[in-house]
């Protein structure tokens, strides 16, 4: 059977909102941990078959393939293609799933998969508005469809009112989500202090660290910010933060790993992805985690750590109930609430903390799952060799 081998993960620090990666262009981010990757995994450039990245917001300097910019930016060959993906929050966890499809059919041995977003230089949704206002088009990309009008009426399709219905229908308080939300930040400080993601980063000038993680924050600061939606639970403390930065994994076949004398650190041991209610959006994490585990004839209880996307704190709370999963091996690293979230580059970036954590724990399976916009959610399993 053909295997699917991760031999290097690297990313950069998350730069916070208006921070230090703020006036990067997204493409010398994405070149930044591509040749960091090169470099550390020693593999010929040019025998790479494909890059894939994920991004969001493709307007602008985001726009144009920025798989294929970010390569030629960092002064890789040419011969070597691109290509870009977008599936919302999980777009670069989609192009970890595209690069091991293409080395476990065999049609590919070198992928590189990976992410890269600047949301202070492009704001999320900006390209779709920017798109569509001068076509006099401002209804989105739902309310004008009459077979979506149809099946699912007026309801509002946006993130903020999905993580609403998940707290009310898990009865998630505002108090649990805001607990949960220091504990995050918490844990991150902690592994940040303990240089638990030394390895894993690769500075970019004087940004060496994430920015996100709060010192001052608090259970009584939390409790004094304003909801979202107004007589709503969510607050901006118990959601993912506004982020800049990049990630990128090498993904290798066997062939690749005889023949380039690699060393690989871990194996896809499944990948795959579900959807379900969109408008409640954030809550497929749930069944495409049972669906994953079941695929791979596994129990939550085979699992020694989950990185789990924090994009708001309901959607980790709903999926701990509910998948019996123990807390203490759920995001030991704090999460997006406190690390942040740059979208496009997040799903690698877990995938990159989740192999490092593993190793450093000395555990054999890590789950990632991240909810996507649509109602969807890719799950990965890798096995720490």
């Amino acid at each position: 059977m053909a295997e699917a081998y991760i031999v290097e993960a690297v990313r950069t620090p998350v730069g916070r909102r208006r921070g230090g990666l703020s006036a990067v262009h997204p493409a010398d981010l994405g070149a930044h941990v591509l040749k960091a990757l090169v470099e550390r995994s020693g593999v010929d450039p040019g025998a790479v078959d494909d890059v894939v990245f994920g991004c969001l917001d493709t307007v602008g300097p985001q726009a144009g393939d920025i798989a294929r910019t970010a390569w030629l930016a960092a002064g890789l060959p040419e011969e070597v293609p691109g290509t870009t993906v977008d599936r919302q929050c999980g777009s670069s966890q989609q192009a970890v799933h595209f690069a091991a499809q293409g080395v476990l059919s065999g049609t590919q041995d070198l992928v590189v998969a990976g992410g890269t977003q600047n949301m202070s230089m492009i704001p999320i949704a900006f390209a779709s508005r920017q798109a569509a206002e001068p076509l006099g088009l401002t209804d989105g990309p739902y309310a004008g469809s009459v077979g979506w009008r149809a099946r699912y009426g007026d309801a509002p399709v946006n993130q903020f009112h999905g993580a609403e219905l998940i707290a009310e229908k898990w009865g998630i308080s505002r108090r649990d989500m805001e607990e949960f939300a220091l504990r995050s930040h918490r844990r991150a400080l902690h592994a940040i202090d303990e240089g638990r993601f030394d390895r894993e980063t690769v500075a970019y000038g004087d940004v060496r660290v994430d920015e996100g993680p709060r010192r001052d924050t608090s259970l009584e600061k939390m409790a004094g910010l304003k909801p979202v939606v107004e007589g709503g639970r969510l607050t901006a403390g118990v959601s993912s933060q506004v982020s800049d930065g990049a990630s990128a994994l090498l993904i290798a076949s066997e062939r690749a790993v005889a023949e380039h004398g690699l060393t690989p650190r871990a194996r896809v041991h499944h990948l795959s992805v579900r959807g379900e209610d969109p408008i409640r959006m954030l809550s497929a994490p749930i069944p495409a985690t049972a669906y994953a585990l079941k695929k791979a004839g596994m129990s939550i209880g085979d699992i020694d750590l989950v990185e789990i996307n924090e994009a708001f704190a309901p959607v980790v709370l709903a999926w701990l109930k509910e998948t019996g999963a123990d807390p203490d091996k759920v995001n030991v690293n704090g999460g997006a609430i406190a690390l942040g979230h740059p979208l496009g580059a997040t799903g690698t970036k877990l995938m990159t903390t989740l192999l490092h954590e593993l190793e450093r724990t000395g555990g054999r399976y890590g789950l990632q799952t991240m909810c996507e916009g649509g109602g969807q959610a890719n799950v990965t399993i890798i096995e720490r060799l």
